[in-house]
């Protein structure tokens, strides 16, 4: 059914067929049965690394070594998944210009040291699906009108009406090329670097299912879908999110679901609230989403020192249905995107919150409207120093209000990521933009191995002080039962100055009440509004002071979160 609502007029046996053979070649076989939604493919324990493959370098021993030792050393019973970022040959976009999809990049290491951190923690890998370097075999050969590469990347004309496509970018949409069959338009999401592929030819999915096929028998256990919205064009459209590319998604997940490894979707859709959650499908789509509205919402609520509009949003969120989670975080390797935010922070909110970044060294990308305007598209610069102070300006809190960002993420339902430079507390790298031209850059330092490892020995070190706070408190985290990703969650009701929520074991053994102070004030709250169930011992996790249940006051020094349990 799938096929033939994405391919209509193709023979359906043939495509079946062909569907198959790429992904379960050379005579391997599906399971029998598909695995049914549950909430099993993961636990409380669960939390991803997300880095590049040569965030560490040394000069002497490939970054993938490098990385693999960090990952052993001191993170080995902290975080169970990690994400490396693409880890192929490219050509632009510190690597989401593909140039070939079965090779490691020889600056980094090989496949074998791809395996070895596979097979010591859960790998996320990117499948870049909607687009390839521009210098790649597949586009080299499109140019020269070899089949079946002659129709892999969508075409489209000048005088096309593509006004109502949405983009992420604001440089022009079309790229003009000489091919062996004349001069083509092709289209260009996010650089002219980066050419989509087309996804109306089937030729197009089946090589991207060898793909996906050939990562997992490298050792890839979770797959990212980059920039899946886009996937699927059609001329006079808006060209997101449009019905065959949720039917694809459908497509990777029901054959993910007959594979005999455990293999998890996350779909990267930096979107709007409500675009984003319909990738969850009818529990058919993607296993994870991101819960992109998180970052610049935290980030407001951190800065003006207000749960106002976190709480809000989060009363809204609908629990993930089972088998789907949230993927949580708090910022990536590209920025604190800016469209999540609309239509939950006003315009007045999101300048402000710009304003104050840019003062505190950030930067801004723009993306290009249907009426030839632009507007943000995300907040370029490292957690740390966006959180350096508030809409006042720079103050004394930093650490306490980054690490509270940090443990609200950690609380909530769904399953935490933490991108390396925020659990390393790297701070804006203006040399990398004015190295590179790219504002990204700000946040995707390249440490020097020995150098980050003295750093980290001294207790002393703002690195070292939030590397450690972090990763302790990550450790307690994966014992509570209540943090299990689909484990129940409600919003309490404090004042604007707390953001907190209730968690609840799916066996109802367990309650974590956590709250967090997100102002620079000592404040405190009644005991009695919290439901403190009379005859439990309660306690704070991250303090260990013993709760009285009986009365009176629980004091929060500024930014302190508390995980009070029975």
């Amino acid at each position: 059914m799938l096929l033939h609502s994405i391919y209509p007029d193709e023979d359906q046996s043939a495509l079946l067929e062909q569907t198959i053979a790429a992904f379960w070649p050379n005579d391997e076989q599906p399971k029998r049965r598909g695995r049914v939604p549950a909430n099993t493919l993961w636990n409380e324990q669960d939390s991803y690394i997300i880095t590049y493959g040569n965030t560490f370098v040394n000069g002497e021993h490939k970054p993938l070594d490098l990385l693999y030792d960090f990952l052993h050393t001191r993170l080995k019973d902290t975080a169970t998944g990690v994400h490396i970022l693409p880890y192929f040959p490219y050509t632009s976009d510190d690597g989401f210009a593909i140039t070939d999809y079965y090779a490691v990049d020889s600056g980094l290491g090989a496949w074998e040291d791809i395996g070895r951190i596979a097979s010591d923690f859960r790998l996320m890998s990117d499948l870049v699906i909607n687009h390839c370097s521009s210098q790649s075999t597949f586009f080299n050969e499109y140019l020269l009108g070899h089949q079946p590469y002659d129709k892999f990347f969508f075409e489209a004309d000048p005088d096309d009406d593509l006004s109502m496509v949405v983009r992420p970018r604001a440089h022009a949409l079309l790229r003009p090329v000489e091919t062996a069959n004349g001069t083509r338009h092709v289209w260009c999401t996010f650089s002219h670097d980066q050419v989509d592929f087309d996804f109306s030819n089937p030729e197009v999915l089946f090589e991207f299912l060898r793909i996906l096929r050939f990562h997992i028998s490298k050792g890839v256990q979770t797959l990212r879908l980059d920039a899946i919205a886009f996937l699927w064009k059609e001329v006079g459209s808006p060209s997101i999110h449009l019905r065959q590319t949720h039917e694809i998604v459908r497509l990777i997940r029901l054959l993910a679901d007959y594979t005999r490894e455990p293999l998890v979707l996350l779909t990267e859709t930096n979107v709007p609230n409500a675009e984003n959650l319909s990738y969850f499908g009818n529990r058919n789509e993607a296993h994870m989403v991101y819960n992109f509205s998180l970052p610049p919402l935290l980030l407001h609520a951190l800065l003006h020192g207000t749960s106002k509009h976190l709480n809000t949003w989060q009363m809204s969120m609908p629990p993930a249905q089972l088998g789907c989670a949230y993927f949580n975080f708090t910022a990536s390797h590209d920025g604190i995107g800016m469209r999540p935010a609309e239509g939950l922070l006003s315009e007045d909110d999101i300048a402000r919150v710009i304003d104050t970044v840019q003062e505190f060294g950030g930067l801004l990308s723009m993306r290009k409207m249907p009426d030839g305007t632009t507007r943000p598209y995300e907040i370029n610069i490292a957690l740390i120093d966006a959180l350096k102070g508030t809409i006042d300006g720079i103050d004394e809190w930093n650490i306490e209000r980054f690490l509270c960002s940090q443990i609200i993420a950690m609380g909530l339902e769904g399953i935490p990521g933490f991108y390396i430079h925020s659990l390393l507390a790297t701070g804006n790298d203006h040399e990398g933009v004015e190295k590179t031209g790219h504002n990204r850059a700000i946040n995707r330092h390249r440490w020097h191995y020995p150098d980050l490892l003295e750093q980290l020995d001294d207790p002393a070190s703002t690195h070292a002080r939030v590397f450690t706070a972090l990763t302790q408190i990550l450790k307690t985290r994966s014992k509570q039962a209540a943090f299990h990703p689909n484990a129940t969650q409600f919003t309490l009701q404090l004042g604007e100055q707390f953001f907190g929520f209730w968690r609840q074991s799916l066996d109802r053994s367990q309650s974590i009440f956590a709250i967090h102070n997100l102002t620079d004030q000592t404040v405190s709250i009644p005991v009695m509004s919290l439901n403190l169930i009379g005859g439990a011992n309660w306690s704070d996790l991250i303090s260990g002071e013993e709760i009285s249940g009986t009365g009176g006051e629980i004091e929060f020094s500024p930014y302190q979160c508390r995980w009070i349990t029975n």
